[in-house]
């Protein structure tokens, strides 16, 4: 398959929202959980062993930070039911089923640990300042989302909810004629979120894994509930789902994706728009706004450019975290073994080829 991009952390208005505790466990034959701080080389560690096992025509999921969208939280190799995941803050994972299924992997081993010391001042400013940044960008993502809420509950008094309900369920019972009706199961996933790039979203992975979309046109996040009764109707026809939550408002979904039907309803809007041709396109945003007065509109308008403000000032910090953790890095790779990270890499990647 095309290569599979996912977020399973996201920065909202709630905090740091995770996804990861859905990753220890039996689900897994081998999870490998990374312990480690700064510049220790996991992400390089997890490069190394998806080179290795792509090289040999293993399939890759990629699972992204959610700060740094150019760095890795996981790799998942489905074919052989392993993986490999940033066990460390603010994810903190534990193994569940010790070395059975999950066990740790500690980096912490290849640190200088008496070079670190030397310049332990200097690594706590820049770890204190890097945290800082985030709470303030939590701050305005905060205040973003209660006017993202203000002018969704503007709309959402004139929408027709019950209609689209309709419209997306009777385009999924005619995707269910040919599609399975087997055990089911869901997997939850952001497909990108606020990062220190802006908003992104991985529309790619959508495309990989289904050749069929259905594009909801929608800035206010008013299709949420029918993508919630989609999610339901298909995992009662057994199939396999992968819901997507709203990065910025994770209690709400934002896509639907199902690869056994090769079938996605996706919400495409504000700084996110779906770049391909979609097989239909619902447009959610025009159905709404004909309803609403020419004040209303134009207090839509106003708000809008609030959010959006609020929504770069929260980027802005995120750019200043980003640039703090690439000092901090910097700051403690000239004492990091590289080359005992990077030996240990292909020990393990030799260990999963050999199954």
């Amino acid at each position: 398959m095309d290569s599979v991009h996912l977020f399973l952390g996201s920065n909202s208005g709630e905090g740091f929202c995770s996804l990861y505790d859905q990753l220890p466990g039996a689900r897994f034959d081998d999870l490998m959980i990374l312990k480690g701080g700064p510049g220790c080389g996991k992400s390089s560690f997890m490069r190394r062993v998806a080179k290795a096992l792509t090289g040999a025509s293993y399939d890759c999921v990629y699972i992204h930070c959610s700060g740094d969208p150019d760095s890795l939280d996981a790799v998942i190799f489905p074919q052989l039911r392993a993986g490999i995941v940033d066990g460390t803050s603010p994810h903190v994972l534990e193994p569940e089923y010790t070395v059975a299924h999950d066990r740790y992997v500690d980096l912490t081993r290849f640190y200088d640990v008496e070079a670190v010391k030397t310049r332990r001042a200097d690594l706590v400013a820049l770890s204190d300042a890097y945290r800082g940044a985030y709470r303030e960008s939590y701050r305005c993502l905060r205040a973003a989302e209660a006017v993202a809420t203000g002018r969704r509950d503007t709309v959402a008094a004139v929408f027709d909810g019950e209609k689209l309900e309709r419209r997306v369920l009777s385009i999924l019972r005619r995707e269910l004629r040919s599609g399975p009706d087997g055990a089911g199961g869901e997997v939850r996933a952001f497909l990108g979120g606020v990062t220190h790039q802006g908003t992104i979203c991985r529309y790619d992975t959508v495309d990989a894994l289904c050749p069929r979309v259905f594009e909801l046109s929608d800035s206010f996040g008013l299709a949420a509930d029918a993508l919630e009764a989609l999610r339901k109707t298909a995992l009662r026809a057994g199939c396999r789902v992968l819901a997507c939550p709203d990065p910025l408002a994770p209690q709400r979904l934002r896509h639907l994706l199902l690869p056994e039907l090769g079938a996605a309803f996706v919400t495409s809007g504000g700084e996110t728009v779906y770049p391909g041709k979609p097989t239909r396109r619902l447009r959610v945003d025009a159905a709404a706004m004909q309803s609403l007065s020419r004040v209303q509109r134009a207090r839509l308008r106003f708000t809008g450019r609030v959010e959006r403000s609020l929504r770069a000032d929260a980027v802005e910090a995120l750019v200043r975290a980003k640039q703090l953790h690439d000092a901090l890095e910097a700051a403690y790779n000239p004492f990091v073994d590289f080359d005992g990270v990077y030996r240990l890499a292909d020990e393990e990647a030799a260990r999963l080829l050999s199954r």
